[in-house]
């Protein structure tokens, strides 16, 4: 069964997690329009300070007709007007060598002949002869086409607008993809047209009168929307549905390719496909290895199909973001999410995460609560701080620098009573008692505040580097507009080149002389032993006071007031520290590192070194298998060992005298080993850059 590919664009799901149909999510720093009204401003300003337009002139060079054309627009939106193309010229040898551009009121209005019987019209024209133009005639100079320009005046018989006026000219009132889909969802829901204009006012932080397009725009879309709708809703529900089919196709060749690749489907009363998920056999591995703390997005969702994007990420012992699974689901209820979380469990055999990710949504909340009571469900800062503009900036207008700051520093709040007693002043503060969202903060402030979650293991996952780069991969899958069949194809493709995708970590060179670094380096990775080095020379920073029971108080030395309890029980070769950074990360922090320098603590135990972020994990097997991490390994070793015995005459003969031995006796077992056992192994050097 094949089709012909329809188009599929993804967006950023719009709808907010306060529960209110009507309140609409712009994510700050993704496009001009998701700006406030501020930050607008602030953008028209800088965009007319760099890019002050010099008006065409004769001989200008453009390198094809396009450029010529968005050049005239813009200086012709600065300078008041609009314009159009005119007419072009063709030749066989250079195909369309001739382009005219001009004002928008140029020529005159010619009127139409109406059959007999049918009145004409009687609408005014715009076109007053405007001489304004712009002509352009292409050449091949060297082999390469241009184009200049051979006529230009900016001579107009008319008025030219203002800026607040210029954008209401019909060339210049353009609606989005996400505004189509707005004014859809609040028609749908029966509001009135001039409701849905002033709302999207109110979303996008505008005046009165100030958005982009006129409200007989809105009402032209809906019109015009509504008779598409009509008519391809049928033939959308069968295209979706043979895509639907051809995915499943897709799966089930992948299966046969691969045992080990997953996939399972459920179907709605109607016998046609609800939700499929998949995983591949190498994402399940990964999963039975990193799977302790997952990060679930949900946050896109198809606008031809209508269906939600679900992904699985979870991070390695080296840093890099992985793909445990994704999903497509028909909607966003808690139903739905449930099924997606049922099938993931069953896909990684049975395991659950020790800690799952997520964004604010109440379905998908409702869902984990069922099917992972056992989790721990955090919600990360940046999944709430690209909220806080649209959120906050529209009621409290120049306090809302004021509040942000606040808002931070409750984040990192140590206790949870400390938290919501500031809560509450910064609430009355501001004025924000009846507000839905400050609402919907605190009732899941369980879930993102550090005085409630510190201590839950994040695994390094809750920060902006690892959320940026989920987005980065899924801007990636989502760049082009393709039929489900092909989508899926682009995630497997994205999936095989996953480790390719991040630039290879290096070790730091070793900073402080203290031996515990050199042990962390010689058992960690790169990327877990540059954050355990970075907490090491911070240590360095602070001061310890000795109490009771072995306990210490550390203190920074510049700042007295903030203070950690770190506690050292030698017996036991534990130590805890009441930042909980090491139950967090898996990383002992800077304040437990002083404590146990001070204690003559010159090897850690193992139980400091957690093995997810080891060389070698669970079950003994190196992680680092291709040949390049095999040769780092050894050449690691070797470096160290060869460092470490030049110090002194005595350990450089002890070297020499033992590694001949166990060279000597490690050489003569491999050659009694068989040849081969149906594995090859490359052990040509890597080669370098």
């Amino acid at each position: 069964m094949t089709t012909t590919p329809s188009k599929n664009t993804w967006l950023r799901r719009q709808q907010c997690p306060c529960g209110d149909w009507k309140c609409y999510i712009a994510y700050e720093g993704e496009t001009e329009e998701t700006l406030p009204a501020s930050d607008h401003a602030a953008v028209k300003d800088g965009r007319a300070s760099s890019e002050a337009m010099i008006a065409p002139y004769v001989g200008m060079v453009f390198k094809d007709d396009e450029e010529a054309f968005e050049y005239y627009a813009k200086f012709a939106r600065k300078n008041g007007f609009s314009m159009r193309k005119e007419r072009s010229r063709l030749s066989q040898q250079l195909g369309v060598y001739r382009r005219d551009f001009v004002c928008c009121r140029s020529g005159f209005h010619e009127r139409r002949k109406k059959p007999k019987g049918e009145h004409p019209r009687d609408r005014k024209s715009i076109r007053c002869g405007c001489d304004a133009k712009m002509y352009l005639m292409k050449e091949v100079v060297d082999g390469v086409s241009q184009w200049f320009v051979v006529q230009f005046s900016n001579v107009h018989n008319h008025e030219l607008l203002e800026d607040d006026q210029v954008r209401l000219l019909p060339a210049y009132r353009k609606m989005s993809e996400a505004d189509h889909e707005r004014i859809l969802l609040l028609c749908k829901a029966g509001i009135p047209i001039n409701r849905i204009v002033k709302m999207l006012e109110l979303e996008k932080g505008l005046q009165g009168g100030q958005l982009s397009v006129l409200e007989k725009d809105v009402r032209n879309f809906i019109h015009n929307r509504k008779k598409v709708i009509q008519e391809k809703d049928a033939l959308l529900a069968e295209k979706r549905e043979m895509d639907s089919r051809e995915l499943l196709e897709a799966c089930q060749a992948m299966k046969d390719a691969d045992e080990n690749f997953v996939y399972k489907f459920n179907m709605d009363s109607d016998d046609k496909v609800e939700n499929i998920a998949w995983s591949y056999a190498d994402s399940v591995l990964s999963y039975s290895r990193f799977g302790d703390v997952v990060y679930f997005e949900t946050g896109y969702r198809s606008i031809t199909y209508c269906m939600i994007f679900a992904a699985w990420f979870g991070i390695d012992n080296n840093g890099r973001t992985i793909l445990f699974g994704c999903a497509l689901l028909q909607d966003e209820t808690p139903r739905s999410f449930a099924w997606a979380l049922q099938t993931f469990v069953q896909f990684m055999k049975g395991k659950y995460p020790q800690t799952i990710l997520t964004d604010l949504d109440p379905g998908l909340r409702d869902a984990i609560r069922l099917e992972l009571p056992n989790t721990k469900h955090v919600t990360s800062i940046w999944n709430i701080q690209p909220n806080l503009s649209g959120w906050f900036y529209h009621p409290l207008g120049p306090s809302y620098v004021e509040f942000r700051s606040q808002f931070e520093a409750l984040y990192h709040m140590e206790s949870a009573e400390e938290f919501e007693y500031k809560w509450n002043q910064m609430v009355a503060q501001f004025g924000l008692g009846s507000d839905r969202h400050i609402a919907l903060l605190f009732s899941l402030r369980g879930s993102w505040a550090l005085s409630y979650i510190r201590g839950y293991f994040l695994a390094r996952m809750a920060t902006g580097a690892f959320i940026k780069s989920v987005y980065t991969f899924l801007k990636g899958i989502f760049s082009a507009q393709t039929c489900l069949r092909s989508f899926f194809e682009q995630v497997s493709h994205a999936v095989s080149l996953q480790s390719q995708a991040y630039p290879e970590i290096q070790y730091n060179p070793t900073k402080t002389s203290v031996p515990i670094e050199q042990q962390a380096q010689n058992i960690l990775t790169p990327f877990a032993f540059n954050a355990f080095q970075h907490e090491l020379v911070l240590a360095m920073q602070y001061a310890t006071s000795e109490m009771a029971h072995g306990s210490c108080i550390v203190q920074h030395f510049k700042n007295m007031d903030e203070e950690r309890l770190v506690t050292w029980f030698p017996e036991g070769q534990q130590v805890h520290c009441s930042c909980k950074e090491f139950e967090s990360s898996g990383i002992l922090c800077r304040h437990a590192l002083r404590v146990l320098i001070i204690k003559n603590c010159f090897q850690l135990p193992e139980t400091f070194f957690l093995r997810r972020w080891q060389h070698v994990h669970y079950d003994g097997q190196s992680m680092e298998n291709n040949r390049e991490g095999w040769f780092e390994e050894f050449h690691r070793l070797a470096s160290a060992l060869l460092t470490e015995s030049l110090v002194t005459k005595e350990r450089s003969d002890y070297v020499h005298r033992e590694l001949t031995k166990e060279l000597t006796r490690l050489l003569n077992e491999v050659r009694n080993m068989p040849a081969c056992n149906g594995v090859a192994m490359d052990l040509t050097p890597p080669q370098s850059d």
